[in-house]
């Protein structure tokens, strides 16, 4: 682990395919030394990734955006500066079931989708989003150097 970040993950569901922790833990973490930089912290960064199933997702995301059905991923901002001197940015919950279903349907390698995922969860974290052309241009190319660098290629593709 690095000594600037601390990220735990933790299974609330391991079906139908899940990364191991490593897995998770590198590709976070990768996320995190590169959108890292433009954040002004003086402390430690923690992100928490959890990997829940359809049922915990759906509820998620009924009652925070409004949608009736589970998404792959959730981001949830955290409460910032800690009095132990930790930054904790937040919370990503990716949903297993969700993502076998997209890698399947999108004809994708099951790793690199739950890599992407992930890195697209920690850059909202890091404050990156996509609700304009602009933004998604930006938030698209810094996952692709991301990926690229953990030897997977162009995430709206085939990988």
């Amino acid at each position: 682990m690095s000594a600037a970040h601390r990220i735990e993950v933790r299974f609330a569901a391991r079906k139908p395919w899940v990364p191991s922790r490593a897995l998770l833990y590198g590709w976070a973490e990768a996320a995190l030394r590169r959108g890292a930089s433009s954040l002004r912290a003086d402390g430690p960064l923690v992100v928490s990734v959890q990997v829940v199933g359809s049922r915990r997702s759906h509820a998620l995301n009924r009652r925070y955006r409004g949608k009736d059905s589970p998404t792959n991923v959730l981001s949830f901002a955290g409460a910032g500066n800690l009095p132990n001197g930790e930054r904790f940015l937040g919370e990503i919950l990716i949903c297993a079931p969700v993502l076998a279903r997209e890698a399947r349907i999108q004809n994708k390698r099951p790793a690199a989708h739950w890599a992407h995922i992930t890195i697209h969860g920690v850059l909202h974290l890091l404050g990156m989003d996509h609700h304009n052309p602009r933004q998604a241009r930006r938030m698209e190319s810094t996952e692709t150097q991301i990926l690229e660098t953990l030897g997977f290629s162009d995430p709206c593709g085939r990988f």
